[in-house]
């Protein structure tokens, strides 16, 4: 019995958290057991996901299994991306040149501000009246 080889990346972005395995195979996307045309509707964001397999020409040479949570659509599309590069870094170190200069291995910082006591939102402060 062969033993199939399966490489985990983690993914993160704002506040979502995406854990990817690939393995080699037909070039299936699967995001919590769906679909990934399903789970995003989005033609740009199917883009950001898929940008790591093709930058370094594997578009379905990988199976892609993926389970991500947290945030809103676009911050999970990021999180599942850098996932996919870091997963790809872990198959074949070789790719990381490549990956690096398109920034796909960087995690994205930006993360919402927290609301400050005494003001209704982060920066905003209640109005000011005079009289």
């Amino acid at each position: 019995m062969a033993v199939l080889e399966r490489f985990y990346g983690t993914g993160r972005r704002k506040t979502s958290v995406a854990r990817v395995w690939i393995r080699p195979g037909q070039g299936r996307i699967l995001v919590n057991r769906r679909p990934f045309e399903d789970y995003f509707p989005r033609e740009t964001l199917r883009m950001i996901i898929a940008q790591p397999l093709q930058l370094t020409n594997t578009f379905g040479q990988f199976d892609v299994l993926i389970r991500v949570g947290g945030g809103g659509p676009t911050g999970q599309a990021g999180a599942v991306r850098h996932g996919i590069a870091r997963a790809l870094v872990r198959c074949d170190e070789a790719l990381r040149t490549t990956l690096k200069k398109a920034g796909v291995l960087t995690r994205d910082p930006g993360m919402r501000e927290r609301k400050k006591y005494g003001q209704p939102g982060a920066r905003q402060k209640f109005q000011y009246s005079k009289r």
